[in-house]
């Protein structure tokens, strides 16, 4: 069992940046990566970004690459996303969630196995 636990969220506006904290607890060794994905009102979840557990490599979606950098401290067992230069199409509830074992592609919702609450981003214009 793994728990995750976001944090970070808030109201920013256009332009502005952000930090979301996913602190991870319990068999954490069970999954290699974890994944960033938000779900705006009316809209399917979708992949943000994820991140190798033990390797750091990293893997972003096209609408957040250049804005968006995803780190992690393995001593704190957290996961971090940075995310600059904010537009209100990032509005969503940010969720992190860990891979599930021997899952390959990180961009599938479906291979994540234990999920945060999530955590709200709004940005205004």
């Amino acid at each position: 069992q793994v728990q995750l636990v976001e944090s970070g969220g808030g109201l920013v506006q256009a332009g502005g940046s952000l930090r979301l904290s996913c602190a991870a607890s319990g068999r954490t060794s069970g999954s290699r990566a974890v994944g960033w994905f938000r779900q705006a009102p009316g809209k399917e979840r979708e992949f943000v970004a994820a991140i190798n557990w033990s390797a750091g490599s990293t893997n972003y979606a096209d609408s957040v690459k250049g804005r968006a950098t995803i780190s992690r401290d393995n001593v704190k067992n957290t996961v971090y996303l940075q995310m600059n230069s904010l537009e209100p199409e990032d509005t969503a509830i940010y969720y992190c969630a860990a891979l599930r074992p021997f899952a390959q592609d990180m961009r599938v919702a479906g291979n994540y196995v234990y999920w945060g609450q999530g955590t709200q981003v709004t940005v205004s214009s």
